[in-house]
């Protein structure tokens, strides 16, 4: 694989070092939206009205301690939402290869939903519009709430950014066993096949009768199929080759709920097999259609 002719994107954010201080209180990424998703509208307005009585009767010194919490922070220290120093100055050449991968998905991307190559979720999803990638180091705030590193690379629909801790590249190579520049071009790609389902309407997609985590693994799944057709379409322009293709599906396999040792019954990405054989699905074809994991049985994930 090779990125040297590969325009760089400019939805490109170093947010710097512990950005936003997610250590400590506010909610993981996604946690939030889980929450209101299970109470309801009506929850929603209940909680409101009890929250503003409380906060009329608050002293100015309790609303404060409450805000900066809800900010992820320690009352009595300022935050930055920018962090200390730039990511990209120790993470030069990781920052630089994210950028020109993020650039070759807004170049496939484009084509694709102006040529409306796209599952039908009856959604208009209209003309594609591009993510910015933010870099952090050990935590950041984001639209979904605080996150550290620790959860990995991570798309939020709240703000629409990709947000990935360059590090992780380090711990594919020695924790995951997942070496190599197009295993980590997978991990962007799966990213961005987040915000590509957002766009097409699938995160709001379930089968009847299939739990929480069942609907995840689809998910998880197109998403790894969808970065499977960017693999295919961007394949001359990245002189991608079969050794390439190899170190996606180890990343792939590497990343699988059983390779991982998730418990019985809390499968949520989908095991290696299954990751390997959507994202090869993808490759193959070329075709975003042929990636709807929402119009097939569990026999055939």
């Amino acid at each position: 694989m090779r990125t040297d002719n590969q325009r760089r994107s400019d939805n490109f954010e170093d947010r710097g070092r512990g950005g936003g201080g997610a250590v400590g209180g506010g909610l993981a990424a996604g946690a939030l939206f889980a929450i209101l998703r299970r109470i309801g509208l009506r929850g929603i307005l209940i909680v409101g009205l009890v929250l503003a009585g409380i906060w009329f009767f608050a002293p100015a010194n309790i609303k404060e301690m409450v805000f900066g919490a809800l900010l992820g922070g320690v009352p009595g220290q300022s935050q930055s939402t920018s962090g200390e120093g730039s990511v990209c100055e120790a993470e030069a050449q990781a920052c630089d290869f994210s950028r020109a991968v993020l650039g070759s998905t807004e170049d496939v991307w484009s084509a694709q939903f102006s040529q409306n190559r796209l599952p039908n979720y009856s959604v208009q999803a209209g003309s594609y519009r591009a993510p910015t990638l933010v870099v952090f180091s050990g935590g950041v705030a984001t639209g979904c709430g605080n996150a550290t590193a620790d959860v990995g690379p991570f798309y939020c629909p709240a703000d629409t950014n990709l947000y990935i801790d360059p590090s992780f590249y380090q711990v594919m190579q020695s924790r995951l066993n997942a070496p190599g520049d197009f295993a980590q071009a997978y991990v962007i790609a799966h990213e961005v096949g987040h915000h590509v389902q957002n766009l097409i309407g699938a995160t709001q997609r379930s089968v009847s009768g299939e739990n929480q985590n069942q609907t995840s693994v689809r998910v998880e799944l197109q998403a790894d199929c969808l970065a499977g057709v960017w693999g295919h379409t961007a394949r001359a322009s990245l002189a991608i080759d079969e050794a390439d293709l190899r170190e996606a599906l180890n990343a792939a396999h590497a990343i699988g709920d059983d390779t991982l040792g998730a418990n019985a019954g809390q499968y949520t990405h989908g095991t290696s097999a299954q990751r390997m054989r959507w994202f090869r699905r993808g490759f193959d074809s070329g075709d975003a259609r042929q990636c709807d994991t929402f119009a097939v049985s569990q026999a055939q994930l």
